[in-house]
């Protein structure tokens, strides 16, 4: 297999389901579809494209708000039909979507509800490739995703198949950026087959088991699972982040034996748990941060004496045992990725008995380099893992000053992305020729550790363009300092700041139920948080945070003054502002500061 839709027949043919595409309809009740209905749809859809006119080589562009089946199947359209596929983030403003739309030539889009179709249909004046637009849901006036449907060019579907190889463009992915226009990255079939095959067998999950899948497809982390699942004939739900949890959730009506996520999903998990530990009283109380200090010092494999496996069983029986409950009662492995993941979160889930994973990848390389797995020696608690089958990673320390054993993290292997579309003097700058191989530089910085059963795990310490330089010339990495602050309750974002200045500050974004609960504790009238976050006993108790972590860092990269901010940074905003985070939930850094301009020349000012 080396074509993305190969993954189609396979499960046909070798792993059919009844139910292997699920999602639920307009009314919230679950509409499946089997693995012959998907085959079906999708080759009446590309029929459809063909129909349309469409030519191998043109591109057709997806958008939703809600992972849903449909997506999946015309993904699998698409790429039958020989066209290429430019998934677009639903929350970006319509200007981003008329620059992607023009640089990548779309001749058709198809959209999920919401303002969607408006959004896309405005960009037509400004796009004068965009022909076709269609929604994947029934709206009066508007043209259905299935009134493209036919059967007509079954036999020129089967010719433009057989003449598309692995070496073939499937798909460019516009990456969010945190400055500047989006890059389109230029993914093959074979790119991402490799990764669909490679990595199948370190998903802990089997066929006819449940998956769900919330997280964005339009980003080729979650899309890339979802080939991946298709092809080990696993059950997929399609959801979102807004029903996940409670008795009526996706989480409990689906009972996963996976999913993927973000850290910051998980640390909302791990923050409602703890917020439900302060709301109880007495014995109970007790009990729970007993249990929780038992995981202070968990470690994977640890090895346990006759007393500390009794803890651990009344541990896991009074408390974790519910925490596993509320994610379904099925879990067997959560995998992680797009940012950094707090050692202490990835630490209280698996002592729980929730195995949770951290992978690292770009879109560029389609996106998996390394990952933690469930496999004997397979993790290592604070890497992101070790390099997947084919790729192989190599430290560079040429350019820049980094700390021993540090320096940019390049990657070679067949996942690795054709370039950058229409961008020659870009591609020129982030790949390296070293010893006859062409090497992708990645913009993180790391080091190679040597772990459990003598593999070498990799550890990301920052980005590369990240990296302050105070007014005395010395580097700092924002990203372990925030990434361990952030393990606060009370801390819901943060960002360093000091480029060019004589010491390092922060801002601080305060979780607000967090901080409710401290208030009340401390007899603090609550009032709006934009008032709380002067008061001076919460100021106090943020300054304790900043010297409790402090010693952990050298001087130059300690917290001399924060300020805190009373709104959260978000990636989207409605007034179509520019969003503080990336679609990936990264900082924007440059928007940040030109935001918080005031604040941050206040903190140098007074200093």
């Amino acid at each position: 297999m080396t074509r993305l839709f190969d993954v189609l027949y396979h499960q046909l043919e070798n792993l059919p389901l009844e139910k292997s595409l699920n999602g639920r309809d307009a009314t919230g009740k679950w509409k499946s579809y089997s693995s012959q209905e998907v085959v079906n749809l999708a080759e009446k859809a590309a029929s459809g494209l063909i129909s349309l006119g469409l030519q191998p080589g043109d591109k057709v562009a997806m958008v939703v708000y809600k992972n849903r089946p449909e997506w999946l199947i015309l993904d699998f359209a698409i790429q039958m039909a020989g066209l290429i596929s430019i998934p677009l983030y639903p929350t970006i403003s319509v200007g981003e979507y008329e620059y992607i739309l023009n640089e990548a030539e779309v001749k058709a889009a198809f959209c999920g509800s919401g303002d969607l179709y408006k959004k896309l249909s405005s960009t037509q004046k400004n796009v004068a490739t965009l022909e076709h637009i269609y929604t994947l849901d029934r709206q009066e006036g508007i043209l259905f995703w299935e009134d493209i449907f036919d059967d007509k060019n079954i036999e020129r579907l089967t010719e433009i198949k057989a003449k598309i190889k692995g070496e073939d463009l499937a798909t460019i992915i516009y990456t969010s950026g945190t400055t500047g226009n989006p890059k389109g990255v230029m993914l093959l079939h074979a790119n991402i087959m490799h990764i669909v095959t490679e990595t199948s067998d370190l998903l802990e999950i089997n066929k006819g088991e449940n998956a769900l899948s919330f997280l964005p497809l339009c980003h080729i982390y979650e899309r890339t699972v979802s080939f991946s699942y298709y092809f080990k004939g696993v059950s997929v739900y399609f959801s979102g982040t807004d029903n996940l949890s409670g008795p009526d959730g996706d989480l409990a009506a689906v009972k996963p034996v996976l999913f993927t996520t973000v850290p910051r999903l998980l640390e909302k998990v791990y923050e409602a748990i703890y917020n439900k530990g302060l709301a109880l009283e007495g014995m109970k109380r007790k009990l729970f941060f007993w249990a929780l200090e038992l995981t202070d010092d968990y470690e994977i494999d640890q090895k346990l004496s006759f007393g500390q496996r009794i803890k651990w069983k009344i541990a896991d029986k009074l408390i974790f045992s519910k925490w596993r409950e509320a994610l379904g009662g099925n879990i067997r492995m959560i995998i992680t990725g797009a940012a950094p993941c707090p050692v202490k979160v990835l630490r209280v889930f698996c002592a729980a008995g929730i195995s949770v994973r951290e992978a690292y990848g770009l879109t560029e390389t389609s996106p998996t380099l390394t990952g933690n797995t469930l496999k004997p020696n397979g993790t290592m608690l604070g890497t992101v893992g070790y390099a997947i089958k084919g790729v192989e990673l190599f430290i560079d320390r040429s350019e820049g000053d980094y700390k021993t054993d540090e320096g940019e993290i390049l990657a070679y292997g067949p996942n690795v992305m054709k370039g950058y579309y229409k961008k020659p003097d870009v591609n020129k700058k982030v790949f390296k020729v070293i010893d006859g191989k062409k090497w992708f530089c990645t913009g993180d910085i790391g080091k190679l550790i040597k772990g459990p059963g003598g593999r070498e795990f990799l550890k990301i310490t920052d980005r590369k363009k990240e990296l302050l330089k105070t007014s005395g010339g010395k580097y700092v990495a924002p990203a372990p300092i925030e990434n361990r602050i952030r393990e606060e309750f009370l801390v819901e974002q943060m960002m360093v700041i000091g480029d060019k200045q004589k010491f390092v500050s922060a801002l601080i974004v305060p979780a607000e139920e967090a901080l409710k609960s401290y208030c009340a504790k401390k007899e603090i009238p609550w009032t709006t948080l934009g008032e709380i976050v002067q008061h001076k006993k919460v100021l106090k108790r943020y300054q304790k945070i900043i010297d409790k972590y402090n010693p952990e860092f050298s001087h130059i990269e300690q917290v001399k003054k924060f300020r805190l901010i009373a709104s959260p940074w978000l990636p989207i905003h409605e007034d179509d502002s520019d969003a503080e985070l990336t679609p990936t939930l990264k900082l924007k850094r440059r928007v940040i500061r030109e935001k918080f301009k005031a604040e941050i020349d206040s903190i140098y000012t007074e200093a």
